[in-house]
């Protein structure tokens, strides 16, 4: 894998769309909650609405994921900016490791706490939707950081496209 100067269109777009459908996945969660909790009480697994569009976005997340992965290990990664200091330059790529691990994770927990009703799995999917929402409070703040802080214009890696 080697250094890119920047990210091309098609990983800018699988990254928005990945913060879309995140996003979407977090709203849709109260109508999941409430439908699992009778699901639980009851028996009955019935396939509400919130229930399908948070399954159907878990799968396109998933399948977004392994996308940005095999493009990540196609075009490379731009190498981190300068004047990052080294500590986060270490915590950037442990925290990119780590919304990749998430990425997969959330889908496959979510997928054995309904459709295999393990309630280990559903413990497993909540604490794991809490570690991604603070590395997403984590990411957004150290863009923050790199853009009004150390001024290093990170954000355009994922807002402007490199030449192809």
């Amino acid at each position: 894998m080697s250094d890119a100067a920047g990210y091309s269109r098609t990983q800018i777009l699988l990254h928005w769309g990945t913060v879309l459908l995140v996003a979407l996945q977090y709203l849709l969660h109260g109508g999941v909650a409430t439908a699992y909790d009778r699901a639980v009480e009851t028996g009955d697994y019935a396939v509400t609405l919130p229930v399908a569009l948070h399954a159907a976005g878990g799968m396109a997340i998933l399948l977004l994921a392994t996308a940005r992965l095999l493009l990540r290990k196609e075009h490379g990664t731009p190498p981190p900016p300068e004047g990052e200091p080294p500590l986060f330059q270490k915590l950037g790529h442990g925290t990119h490791l780590a919304f990749y691990g998430l990425l997969f994770l959330l889908p496959v927990t979510g997928a054995a706490a309904w459709g295999g009703q393990m309630a280990g799995a559903s413990t497993a999917h909540e604490v794991l939707k809490t570690v991604l929402l603070i590395l997403i409070i984590a990411h957004v703040g150290a863009v923050a950081l790199h853009q009004w802080v150390w001024k290093t214009g990170l954000i355009r890696r994922m807002t402007v496209p490199r030449p192809e």
